[in-house]
């Protein structure tokens, strides 16, 4: 073809997706994007996934990218199909995880931002102007000739600094408008600096003498070294320094659980042994996790009261917003950071021991185990801590777990042990219900149709329930396991702590019921299992991990099972209510093992509960 003749811009945007190795797109067709959809087809390099609601498209790009390291896309029509898109772009920026949107949108005659109309032409609004401040990077094509420049910029920006969604907006008729080849332009990426200034190499260095003098030092790990590319580096930063180190929940895949100098997650759902841990150190640094508050708490003050404490972070605003409680905010790349921090310490003869530290942490382990005495069976129902656990025993060696909320989140980052490996993947920040079904796409999608571990519960599976017909149409190997609470068991605890009152719109007496998953599943033609009992579960287990296609495994627990341990509001002996410190979780220690568990013995707001 000559460089004269006239191309459609949609199948220069198909070619654009193959130079930039997009290999799956998700979405819905629709008058806004059928171009688009037709062109990809007819070129043949990219695989259109068609989902069975946007938000599911939205979802399902950011399991895949977190699975191989590539970007997909959604691809969105216009009006309700994109915004349909928006809980996923909030999700995936809120996890920072990149990812690309391209959205259609009525004709370009209609999108102008001087639009004065609440509708622009038969189902159009700003799309962009609605994703502004959720999104790293949102433009509307208003030239077809900048199509092509659009994407590519769009993709730079979602992969560069703290990754997150970008949002192109395309116009049906800029997508099907002609234009030659030499006029098509092009984005040239700026050239990334992967040095340290003057300034963070001085705290570099400082945060090296920390760790050098500190008597219990700890890092704490966030999934923002696995963003950076650097989640190789962990493992040797650990025998180098040999000490304790902590991970996020995010980041919990990154190293082996049981990795010599791994102690588990801290937070308000912490484990009992890692709290203790985090609020018995001396300096605490922080690389690569926001330290959101499910993991400090809810008074900084409170947190690791004994320790200095720095944050590694690339994002400014993250690094600084604890500025309060911490003494140095870099703001630094994480694997910019880990390599500084390993050549420093590999140019040091030798580090001081920390066995009597190491030995503390260890005992804390043996004495507060991650399933306890907390987690017994009640009412003739099997806790899910304990199920959990006993599935953990039936993982493969390169098993892929993904979670929604609830339950299923809950007992699986208390409780489950990921293998270098495996892997273990939720939505951390927005915590959206309906989460795991799409984010199990992502994933089996990302591994060539591979198989993968979706955890669910009965509530959350009805948010994307359609996307059973998508595991179904490619016979995806999912294996489905859904936890029946009767509704939304998260919700009931919340409604017993504050109002003491019974139900509302939490369960099937209280106006929320939940299909028999069973006969939906004959429905969709996908094989079912039920588990009420311990000795169905190992058999049964075996069968769901043998399955070579979808597959759906129930699994029932009481009700109104509690999720312990975590920080809960404790009504004193008058009446009154307290926040305990991150230590103090519920169901409450004895005093007196709580007060020999804590280096300075138990706080003072500890003493009155």
């Amino acid at each position: 073809m000559d460089a004269q003749d006239k191309i459609k811009v949609a199948q220069l945007l198909a070619e654009a997706l193959e130079q930039l190795g997009i290999k799956h797109v998700f979405g819905i067709i629709g008058a806004g994007n059928v171009h688009l959809f037709e062109a990809i087809t007819r070129h043949g390099y990219t695989e259109i996934v068609c989902v069975h609601h946007e938000q599911a498209a939205a979802m399902a790009v950011q399991t895949y990218y977190r699975t191989n390291g590539r970007l997909a896309a959604a691809l969105l029509t216009t009006g309700a199909g994109s915004t349909n898109g928006v809980t996923g772009v909030v999700s995936a920026w809120a996890d920072s995880i990149p990812c690309l949107v391209i959205a259609g949108n009525e004709n370009s005659k209609f999108t102008f931002a001087e639009n004065p109309l609440r509708m622009w032409g038969v189902q159009g609004y700003d799309s962009c102007q609605m994703v502004e401040r959720v999104s790293k990077y949102q433009q509307r094509v208003t030239r077809g000739e900048q199509a092509v420049f659009e994407l590519e910029k769009g993709v730079h920006h979602a992969l560069a600094g703290r990754p997150g969604p970008v949002w192109i907006e395309i116009p049906m008729d800029v997508q099907a408008a002609r234009i030659t080849r030499d006029s098509v332009a092009h984005f040239e990426a700026p050239v990334a600096t992967g040095y340290l200034d003057a300034a963070v190499s001085q705290q570099v260095d400082s945060a090296v003498a920390a760790l050098v003098a500190a008597e219990r030092p700890l890092l704490w790990l966030g999934n923002g070294i696995r963003l950076a590319g650097a989640e190789r580096k962990i493992a040797p930063l650990l025998e180098k320094l040999g000490m304790p180190a902590l991970v996020s929940w995010a980041g919990i895949d990154m190293i082996d659980s049981d990795h010599p100098l791994v102690f588990g997650r801290a937070g308000v759902y912490g484990q009992r042994s890692a709290n203790f841990i985090l609020q018995n150190s001396d300096y605490v640094l922080a690389i690569g996790t926001r330290l959101a508050i499910p993991q400090v708490g809810y008074d900084l003050t409170e947190l690791a009261r004994m320790a200095r404490i720095d944050v590694v972070d690339i994002d400014h605003a993250e690094a600084h917003k604890l500025a309060s409680r911490t003494t140095q905010n870099i703001v630094c790349d994480a694997g910019v950071f880990l390599d500084a921090l390993l050549s420093r310490l590999e140019a040091m003869a030798a580090l001081p021991a920390r066995q009597e530290w190491l030995e503390k942490c260890r005992a804390y382990e043996a004495q507060f185990p991650w399933v306890g005495e907390e987690h017994a069976d009640k009412g003739g129902f099997m806790n899910s801590y304990r199920f959990m656990e006993r599935l953990n025993r039936h993982f493969k060696p390169g098993q892929v777990v993904v979670t929604d909320m609830g339950t299923a989140l809950l007992c699986g980052h208390q409780v489950l042990r990921i293998k270098d490996g495996q892997r273990l993947m939720t939505s951390t920040g927005l915590g959206e219900m309906g989460y795991g079904l799409p984010a199990a796409l992502g994933v089996s999608f990302a591994n060539e149709r591979g198989e993968v571990m979706c955890l669910n519960c009965d509530g959350g599976m009805m948010m994307n329930l359609q996307e059973l017909q998508t595991m179904v149409h490619h016979q995806l190997p999912i294996k489905l396991f859904i936890f029946n609470n009767d509704g939304y068991l998260m919700i009931k605890h919340t409604q017993n702590s504050l109002f003491r009152s019974g139900y509302v719109g939490t369960d099937r007496k209280s106006g929320v019921s939940c299909p028999d998953f069973s006969k939906l599943a004959t429905a969709f033609g996908i094989p079912s299992f039920q588990i009420r009992k311990w000795d169905e579960v190992d058999a049964t287990l075996e069968q769901v991990q043998a399955a070579t296609g979808p597959v759906i495994c129930e699994v029932f627990m009481h009700p109104e099972q509690l999720f312990s341990p975590k920080l809960s509001v404790v009504a004193r002996e008058d009446g009154s209510l307290v926040s305990p410190p991150l230590e103090d979780l519920s169901p409450l220690l004895p005093r007196d093992v709580l007060d020999q568990a804590m280096l300075q013995g138990m706080h003072e707001k500890s003493r009155t509960l």
